[in-house]
């Protein structure tokens, strides 16, 4: 059964570039407008009174400020508070702390065999406060739903963060494969026409087609990241793909590749099989030990290059943290009211399931994954000192990551790498926007707290430079010392998208309505 469904996913990844499970996917069902109620405003005027203000750029918390939101634009900062000023809509956010719209910058949206709805992963994302998604992508084929998305959440006719849309070399296009550099340049004109903002690689492309793109991009003011998958990495690594042009490294595909010591490429076990994903990725925790050290001379120039080359890395840490803890991940304590049944089942081990490969997942493997994040982070960590952009994104609906907590075990992670507080959030914000910007040229109109910016705000009670956990939806639990009982904190407020004011426990609500709803039509079903 196993070299017959081998056979069978080869045949089909031969057949095209997109990755295997991006293929012959059934259409996601169209997102519903934006019911009434759900989000108020943009307002004439919106006054936030008395928050405790961490801006996004890195400079430290001050409080009390009143910020007055004229539309979908922050018009003043009243420094001590006080504004004396007519609004609309006063929210009191005394004793909280106001930060700016959280920007994930991996973002999946678009396989309905685990959430056919994208208003479910939408919800997810804004009742975490992240405002601003980059989709690699948020759909595939010809019938790609991202641009359309796209300009529906820019004019608020959907709860949805704003959306950026990126594609695969070849994929929505009629024309096919791209397999000579001028269709690679042609298939780059078409989707900047189309609204596309960016292009995804997943390192199927040989190095002079990719240089055409990339080069093509660069023109076209389109952004690029790369998932430097390992069929392609013996020909393209990372300092490979950076000298073609490339803008971004998302995952730690490449990074070690570049790194080895003591083979041009690295060495595979006899029985490694990469359509097999247990050998896979039981195999990738393993090669961290066929790199140097970190601080090594060979680490401190590969670093040095990614800086002078200006790249931005975006790790997703939290995607594969799984590995190093299935049971953990398993048992999240979301999952039973915020993962829908068919994504948790989609999560489950299974042979045909992209990312879930814990056929027979050992201490063993687990073990060999701790130590590969331990040079993972010192990697990031030492990158991010020397000056480097760090970004977060979160890659959700795979592995036991579901959207928004996911992204929020990523912030943590990044603290668990060595970003300090007020670096994590600046990585969420201000950095994640500046990437998303600077192929386009100009600074980011979103991204951190100033006059003239965009209203993508977040609101939360409690501190979040003392305790990244009081972001998730579930909030932060804790042992009330003078009362000797448990009490729940935390969780986003409010998120502010575009002057749009979405609450954000109730589209949490509204998001458990739906897995309740999925889990009563699958009880009917098994009944039947």
């Amino acid at each position: 059964m196993m070299k017959k469904l081998l056979l069978a996913c080869a045949a089909i990844c031969a057949a095209s570039a997109q990755p295997l499970w991006a293929q012959a996917r059934p259409q996601m069902e169209r997102v519903p407008d934006r019911p009434a109620g759900e989000g108020e405003g943009p307002y004439t005027t919106l006054l936030i009174r008395s928050a405790t203000l961490i801006d996004g750029t890195g400079a430290p918390p001050e409080g009390p400020v009143d910020i007055v939101v004229e539309g979908n634009r922050i018009a003043r900062i009243v420094r001590g508070g006080n504004a004396r000023v007519a609004a609309d809509r006063v929210i009191d956010a005394a004793g909280m702390y106001v930060l700016p719209g959280f920007i994930d910058v991996h973002g999946h949206n678009g396989d309905p065999d685990k959430a056919p709805q994208p208003s479910y992963g939408f919800k997810l994302w804004l009742a975490h406060g992240v405002t601003t998604v980059r989709g690699v992508g948020f759909g595939w084929g010809p019938n790609d739903p991202s641009i359309d998305q796209k300009r529906r959440s820019a004019a608020n006719t959907i709860t949805a963060p704003r959306l950026f849309a990126y594609a695969v070399p070849g994929d929505v296009w009629p024309e096919g494969a791209v397999d000579t550099p001028e269709k690679g340049r042609a298939w780059v004109r078409w989707i900047a026409a189309r609204g596309y903002d960016g292009v995804k690689f997943f390192n199927n492309e040989p190095p002079h087609i990719l240089a055409a793109i990339l080069d093509e991009a660069e023109k076209q003011k389109l952004g690029s990241v790369a998932h430097l998958g390992q069929r392609g990495v013996a020909e393209v690594n990372a300092r490979k793909a950076v000298e073609l042009g490339l803008d971004g490294v998302t995952h730690f595909y490449g990074h070690f590749e570049s790194l080895l010591d003591g083979s041009a490429i690295p060495q595979y076990p006899a029985d490694f099989n990469y359509l097999d994903e247990q050998s896979r990725f039981a195999w990738v925790a393993r090669l961290a030990d066929q790199v140097g050290e970190p601080g090594s001379k060979a680490w401190n120039d590969y670093i040095d290059f990614l800086i002078d080359h200006k790249v931005t890395l975006s790790p997703t840490f939290n995607i594969y943290s799984a590995s190093r803890d299935v049971m953990r991940a398993r048992n999240l304590e979301w999952h039973e009211k915020y993962t829908l049944p068919q994504l948790m089942q989609f999560y489950s081990p299974s042979l045909t399931n992209h990312g879930s490969y814990y056929h027979d997942w050992t201490s063993e493997d687990e073990t060999a994954w701790r130590n590969f994040y331990r040079k993972w982070f010192d990697l990031t960590r030492e990158f991010k000192n020397r000056g480097g952009r760090v970004t977060a994104g979160s890659d959700p609906g795979y592995i036991y990551q579901t959207w928004g907590f996911a992204y929020i075990g990523e912030l943590e992670m990044l603290r668990e790498a060595g970003l300090t507080p007020l670096e994590v959030i600046r990585a969420a914000t201000i950095d994640g926007a500046r990437e998303l910007q600077d192929p386009k040229g100009g600074e980011p109109a979103f991204g951190s707290i100033a006059e003239g910016k965009l209203a993508d705000l977040v609101i939360v009670p409690e501190n979040p430079l003392a305790n990244l956990k009081v972001l998730y939806g579930t909030g932060h639990r804790r042992l009330n010392r003078e009362t000797n009982q448990l009490e729940t904190v935390g969780g986003v407020r409010w998120t502010i998208k575009d002057g749009v004011v979405f609450d954000a426990p109730a589209l949490l609500e509204s998001v458990a309505q739906m897995v309740a709803e999925e889990k009563r039509k699958q009880g009917a079903i098994a009944t039947q």
